[in-house]
Formats: C-alpha cells, sequence, structure tokens
C-alpha cells in the first residue's frame, strides 16, 4: 500500500490499523466459512436464511429431536376413523357388503383393493361362522398393507460414515422439503450424522427453509447462493461433503417443477445418477399428500417411472385425508409406505405402522 501521501510518522500506525482491519475480515470469513462465530438459527417458521453452515451451533440452542419409537402410537390419535360403525355384529348381508363397498370407496382405498378386501372378509366369514365381522375386515386389512413388509430405511447402523445417499422426490405443495426438515430430525434422533442437499434450486427460499430445519438439530446444509443453479450440480456437491466429512446419512431435496417445467423426470434421473458416483444410493423416497387421495396416485405412477422408488411418505395424513390411500398406493407401486405425517409439529413425522394404522381406521385403537 502507498502511503507517501502521508506526512510525519503518522504512515505507521495507519499501515498497523488497516493491517489489524484486513485481518479482522478474514477471520470473519474463515468463521462464516466453518460455522463458527455462526448466529442463533431462526425459528422454522420465520423462512429467514441462514447464512453460515449449521453444524457448530451451540449446544443450548440445539434441539433434541423425540425418539422415534413410539411416535406413531402418540399421534394415531389424529387419524380419522373412516371405518369405524360401518360393521355390526352378527351374520354380513348384501347390504352390509354394499354398505363396506362404499365406506372402503370413500376413505380412498381404491377399486381394485376394496374388491380385494371384500372378498377377503367375504373368504373368512365364510370359513368361520363364529368371526366377528369387523375381525374378518381389520384381518383383510392387513393382509392389503402387508405388515410383513420392510419399513425401514436402507442406511445400516449409525456411526459407519458411509454417506449414504436418500434422494426425496415429489411436486411442489406436498410438504417435500419440509418432510426433508423432519426426517433429518428423525434421523438424529436414531442417533445418525446427517448431511442434506438443497437441490430444489427453482423454489425461492427452499434452500432457505431447509438450512434453517437443519440449523434446529445441527445438521449442515449443502446449497448454491444462486437461484436457478443446476441442481444435479448442487446434489453432486453435497454428496461429496458428505463423503468428505463422513457423515452417515446424506438427505437430498429436489425440485418438484422446473422453471420452463420442462424435463423435471430427466433432471431427477440426472441427480441419482451423479449422486450414485460419490454416495451409494440407499433410498428414493416419493412424498405424497394424502389429502389429495386418488389423484395423488397420478403424480405417483409418474415418479415411479422416472425414479427407481424404494419407499412412500404420505405428509397431511391428520384432518382431512382418508387413510386408505395408504393401500391404494402401496398396491399401485409395490412399495411400502414407510413414514406418516400426523400433524404440524416438528417431530410430527413418524415410521408407519400397520396395525396401530387399522386400528384407527376401525376406531378400535
Amino acid at each position: 500500500m502507498d502511503v507517501a501521501w502521508i506526512p510525519g510518522d503518522a504512515d505507521a500506525v495507519v499501515v498497523a490499523v488497516v493491517a489489524v482491519v484486513a485481518l479482522a475480515g478474514a477471520g470473519w470469513a474463515i468463521a462464516r466459512r466453518s460455522g463458527r462465530g455462526a448466529p442463533p438459527p431462526a425459528v422454522i417458521e420465520s423462512h429467514t436464511i441462514v447464512e453460515t453452515p449449521v453444524s457448530a451451533a451451540p449446544a443450548d440452542i440445539v434441539d433434541h429431536p423425540e425418539a422415534t419409537s413410539g411416535r406413531f402410537s402418540r399421534l394415531r390419535g389424529r387419524l380419522g376413523a373412516t371405518l369405524a360403525g360401518v360393521l355390526h355384529r352378527g351374520a354380513m348381508s348384501a347390504s352390509d357388503y354394499d354398505a363396506l363397498e362404499e365406506a372402503l370407496l370413500l376413505a380412498d382405498v381404491g377399486a381394485s383393493a376394496t374388491d380385494a378386501i371384500l372378498a377377503g372378509v367375504k373368504s373368512r366369514l365364510g370359513a368361520n361362522f363364529d368371526l366377528e365381522p369387523t375381525q374378518a375386515l381389520r384381518e383383510a386389512l392387513l393382509e392389503a398393507i402387508d405388515p410383513a413388509a420392510d419399513r425401514s430405511l436402507a442406511l445400516g447402523q449409525a456411526g459407519q460414515g458411509q454417506a449414504k445417499s436418500v434422494i426425496v422426490v415429489g411436486v411442489n405443495g406436498v410438504g417435500k422439503t419440509t418432510t426433508v426438515g423432519k426426517l433429518a430430525r428423525v434421523l438424529v434422533a436414531d442417533g445418525y450424522s446427517v448431511m442434506l442437499g438443497a437441490a430444489d434450486t427453482f423454489r425461492a427460499a427452499a434452500a432457505d427453509q431447509l438450512e434453517t430445519w437443519g440449523a434446529r438439530v445441527g445438521v449442515p446444509v449443502e446449497r448454491s447462493e444462486r437461484d436457478g443453479a443446476d441442481p444435479a450440480s448442487v446434489a453432486f456437491a453435497a454428496a461429496e461433503r458428505a463423503v468428505g466429512d463422513s457423515a452417515d446419512v446424506l438427505l437430498i431435496d429436489t425440485a418438484g417443477r422446473l422453471q420452463n417445467k420442462q424435463g423435471l423426470m430427466d433432471e431427477l434421473g440426472k441427480i441419482v445418477r451423479v449422486v450414485g458416483k460419490v454416495s451409494p444410493r440407499a433410498e428414493v423416497l416419493l412424498v405424497l399428500d394424502a389429502t389429495t387421495g386418488q389423484n395423488g396416485l397420478a403424480q405417483a405412477r409418474v415418479f415411479a417411472e422416472a425414479t427407481d422408488v424404494t419407499g412412500i411418505v404420505l405428509t397431511k395424513l391428520d384432518g382431512s385425508a382418508k387413510g386408505g390411500i395408504v393401500v391404494a398406493v402401496q398396491r399401485e407401486l409395490g412399495v411400502p409406505v414407510k413414514f406418516v405425517g400426523l400433524g404440524e409439529g416438528a417431530d410430527d413425522l413418524a415410521p408407519f405402522e400397520p396395525v396401530a394404522f387399522v386400528d384407527s381406521l376401525l376406531g378400535t385403537a
């Protein structure tokens, strides 16, 4: 720096001051990159941008998510007992079967699944005259939902640092980014170290929202600072970072649409391929809004054709949702429902429990 213009011996003082300022600026930049000195994270609802990596958040402001075991039992009371009171004790008449068929269809079970369940009820009652109709329906529903299906995530044990990837797909509006944030809480509660990848680069504030979720549980997020950045590039960078940091799990949020609404499925396929080159793929989870009922199945078919979907997450299963969609979507895609959202709370995402679910539908829980 040229200080010839400064009179007398003041030039040395100026140089010293400038050097201190420069060092402070450099220290701030380094702290920003490393996560040291990060400001307290914003609350989820504000969607405020969290500009620093969140893994170094002070321990006294990091949430401790609720244990996942028992979540469904706590939340299942929010499910509507959509089939409660349909059947009565004693023999079933033709009108009883008609009423049951109507109730199943209104519960969004779907036509083919309804036929299979009705056939199951009839065969059970025909084989055992002492069996109550409600018990026969319970057994037929459980058979349709398949309690033996593997609903766990293929992540292995926590602490192995294998950076296994879970790619979350679905259209905009189903609660996909929120689901990624809640799933991060589930995994943290189960002892996994998690990295988040904000590959939904076409929706304003999606990355900010994801960072805020991550901040609450001390989970770092890989993102682009530019809206509209290439989603696959962000996903690839997240995979490299997850491997470099020896994270157990990489959760990737993806776009539900592109700006020109063309090539979305091609883009999702590209994300799956590039991430697989770095991080072993464990799951592709499709998020569906349970309140859309049978209309959501059209979405499910398209995504299942474009990506190798391994599991379903049903959001908004409380309230106005019709629980029979669980049966319909499993039958349609041939993959299990693995998680359900039963409320707006941060820990209201629960592993799906078939027996408890059927009992809730029948009002016997």
